[in-house]
């Protein structure tokens, strides 16, 4: 199944830190990626995410706007605005 891709919108890349703003439709997705740096995400609004993992497993998460959470280096998924509304993080990867 095709998906629509989310709109990445890099902010600052510099010697220290990558940061991008991801922007999603409903129904929108990354594509598979792997976390290359430890990173920081930021939720701008509600986001209902779909976690398609390595393991052949989807989960759902809910992370309420203004949550932050970290995750180290390696991470692999594709992520997905499983809601119907469009959501918005920002992500500073720490290199």
């Amino acid at each position: 199944m095709s998906r629509q891709q989310a709109t990445a919108s890099q902010l600052i890349d510099d010697e220290r830190v990558r940061v991008t703003r991801f922007d999603f439709e409903p129904g929108a997705e990354t594509g598979w990626h792997r976390h290359s740096m430890d990173y920081v995400i930021t939720a701008l609004t509600e986001c209902q995410m779909t976690l398609e993992e390595t393991n052949g497993e989807t989960r759902d998460v809910l992370v309420p706007a203004g949550t932050v959470y970290r995750r180290d280096e390696g991470v692999e998924h594709n992520v997905i605005n499983g809601g119907g509304a469009p959501m918005s993080f920002v992500e500073i990867e720490l290199k």
